[in-house]
């Protein structure tokens, strides 16, 4: 477009941005950037570790879940092996699983949820090695209990492992997060600081699963990878849970102005667990997209699932008052537009 937008609401990034006592540290580690980060992530591990109740040996850092994944599929899935997601789902992981050779086997969403039943019973028709499933989900923001999550597992085919992305997991309500052992080697979990701990420039992702497959990353994975100064950004962060709930409060706030946004111009919007809001246009992909365009026209970048029934909504990132009261409007005038084209 030539010129910065006047709300940047699109890519789900935290715009209330880190831990003050984070920014510092970074800075700090600014002088010794001549120097390798740790190899091992000794200290965040340690600290994830304690955070979560677990041992260093359950925890792998890497680059972003982004990173994680593509490692993930590198170590499992060799030419021809079935892999399963949702159609429309986060389309990164698609990209790794064809990277090397993966064969995909996508299935549509029910009720604008992942549809983990029916994406477990795909598995087993299939013989696959992985199942990804998100929960939180992204682009829809909805979500599954982590009791049905568990429950679930009952029908996780021998030798099949599922792909638990939570990079949504901290913005969601109690009882999300699955209940599930650490050492379970049917699952492996992603969490990642890009999202709540507002360090998504940073690439700090880590996965949480059982010794012998979180061990096995190692014979894969950059052992130089991760950035010094994003290994101590993270730590601090971790370490502020107070300005985390902060930043929890902002993004809850956001969500309900965003609702009421949507409402005020006739438009229903979906319950979100996430840091992002996906409203229904209330016609077609088309008429999503007309809309999606009058806004970047007016400067607030948004963006919209691909794949129909979901690509009726436009999905809009929690933002600040300033970025908000900009799509407050903007989105009478797009949608104007959209309904006379």
């Amino acid at each position: 477009m030539g010129k910065p937008f006047a709300a940047r609401v699109g890519a789900n990034e935290n715009v209330f941005g880190p831990s003050p006592l984070a920014l510092k540290a970074m800075a700090e580690s600014l002088k010794d950037i001549w120097m390798y980060g740790e190899s091992e992530n000794h200290d965040l591990r340690a600290a994830l570790a304690l955070h979560h109740g677990c041992a260093p040996e359950n925890i792998m850092v890497g680059e972003g879940i982004d990173g994680l994944l593509g490692y993930l599929v590198r170590l499992l899935v060799e030419e021809g092996d079935a892999v399963v997601t949702s159609d429309g789902a986060y389309p990164t992981f698609n990209y790794h699983v064809a990277g090397f050779g993966g064969v995909l086997h996508k299935l549509p969403y029910r009720d604008d949820h992942e549809d983990l039943p029916a994406l477990l019973e795909k598995a087993r028709e299939t013989g696959a090695k992985l199942v990804y499933f998100a929960n939180p989900d992204n682009p829809m923001a909805t979500w599954s209990k982590g009791a049905d999550v568990l429950k679930a597992l009952e029908r996780l085919p021998e030798g099949c492992l599922l792909v638990l992305d939570e990079a949504y997991i901290e913005f969601a309500p109690e009882g999300t997060a699955a209940p599930i052992e650490i050492e379970d080697p049917r699952v492996i979990r992603m969490r990642t600081f890009s999202k709540a701990y507002g360090l998504a420039g940073a690439r700090v992702g880590y996965a949480l699963g059982a010794a012998p497959l979180i061990m096995a990353f190692n014979k894969i994975r950059n052992h130089f990878g991760m950035n010094r100064t994003s290994q101590i950004g993270a730590l601090e962060a971790l370490k502020d849970q107070s300005y985390l709930g902060d930043t929890l409060a902002n993004v809850s706030a956001a969500r309900q102005k965003i609702a009421e946004i949507a409402s005020e111009n006739g438009l229903s919007s979906l319950p979100s667990a996430a840091n992002f809001v996906a409203i229904d246009c209330g016609q077609d992909g088309a008429f999503a997209k007309a809309v999606l365009d009058g806004l970047i026209k007016r400067g607030v970048f948004v963006r919209m699932p691909f794949v129909a029934p979901q690509n009726r909504c436009i999905r809009v990132s929690c933002g600040t008052p300033a970025d908000l009261d900009s799509l407050a409007a903007a989105l009478p005038e797009a949608l104007a537009e959209a309904r006379t084209s």
